[in-house]
């Protein structure tokens, strides 16, 4: 196959999807502006692990003659850089704008004018349905349930309702990307994606909170829930991410100007207080506070990804536990070779 491009290659989500890739024999191309924290540790680990295969290219996409130097040699685009915090949105809402609209603008119009256009696989958020209050919803247990009967999860007929500048950001960029489809025939998917956790996530607490809560508890340190900690996400391992993108890309002109919901689903959902009750299990003793909630948290989020699972036959396979412990155990190796400098680089635990 012609080489695939991944912009955001070093991130989580990137770097994960590249391992894959690259371990299939494929050459990647990582375009990345290594703006964001470890980011740089995922590259090194990925290089040392595939050498030249990986050919990095430290750019931005808001450089549009960069992107089309790189866009021109692929066959495939997976467009993950983005600004992805809610606060930071909120704090600088024109480099999030610049980040996640123009960026993704540039990339289109680069794909467009391709001698053979590649195709593109863009990730979006939840964020699009904004805060849905319109959820009828009651407190059971740790947890916030839904008193409608539907707990299936949220589906794509659901109204769109930015909220925040991310979440402007995001559905603007989404919706170019699925007309650039319908206007000009470039082959687009996007997913709408829930709370993605697994090695290589690095968390903070505007983004990866699982990841970030993990980090704190296994650093004893305690651990700030913004709101009353009964708001429910379900949650998707990071394997079955790139599951679902290998697939998208397999059948992406038959699914090409669609958007999907993509998450653990009804099957893998939590409350961040359900989360502190199974590192409990697990052998921690998790610390936490309260603190007020913050801009465009949804007290309530699942994604119904039976969508995407009835045209390509898609579903997780790594259940809640068996992915929390797999992230704990790379964090716990990533927090030692962060203290020894003379550690190996970071491995693969999955």
């Amino acid at each position: 196959m012609s080489p695939a491009l991944i912009t955001g290659g070093s991130g989580f989500i990137g770097v994960n999807l590249a391992h894959r890739l690259l371990s299939s024999g494929e050459t990647v191309y990582i375009f990345d502006n290594l703006s964001r924290p470890n980011v740089t540790r995922n590259l090194q680990w990925l290089v040392g692990c595939h050498g030249s295969k990986a050919i990095v290219q430290i750019e931005d996409t808001r450089d549009t003659a960069a992107l089309r130097r790189v866009v021109s040699r692929v066959d495939q685009v997976f467009h993950f850089a983005a600004q992805v915090a809610v606060t930071s949105s909120v704090e600088n809402p024109r480099h999030d704008f610049e980040t996640n609209v123009l960026g993704t603008f540039n990339l289109l119009e680069e794909i467009r004018s391709a001698k053979r256009p590649p195709g593109i696989i863009f990730t979006s958020t939840n964020k699009v349905y904004g805060a849905l209050t319109h959820l009828p919803l009651t407190v059971e247990g740790k947890r916030y349930r839904r008193t409608d009967g539907h707990d299936i999860g949220i589906d794509e007929t659901d109204r769109l309702d930015f909220h925040s500048p991310y979440g402007c950001s995001k559905g603007a960029a989404e919706q170019y990307v699925l007309d650039y489809a319908r206007t000009y025939g470039v082959a687009s998917v996007v997913f709408r994606m829930s709370c993605i956790y697994g090695p290589h996530q690095f968390g903070s607490e505007d983004q990866g909170w699982v990841a970030h809560i993990i980090g704190q508890v296994l650093q004893k340190k305690p651990v700030t829930i913004f709101g009353d900690g009964y708001q429910v996400r379900d949650l998707l391992f990071v394997d079955d991410l790139v599951n679902a993108f290998l697939l998208a890309r397999k059948n992406i002109e038959e699914l090409s100007g669609q958007a999907f919901n993509i998450g653990g689903g009804s099957e893998n959902t939590i409350s961040l207080l359900e989360l502190m009750d199974i590192l409990q299990e697990l052998g921690e003793s998790p610390r936490f506070g309260f603190s007020a909630g913050r801009i465009g948290d949804q007290k309530y989020y699942v994604s119904d990804y039976s969508r995407f699972k009835s045209r390509t036959g898609w579903s997780p396979k790594v259940g809640l536990h068996r992915g929390i412990g797999a992230l704990m155990s790379w964090m716990r190796q990533a927090q030692q070779e962060q203290q020894n400098p003379n550690s190996p680089i970071l491995s693969h635990a999955s």
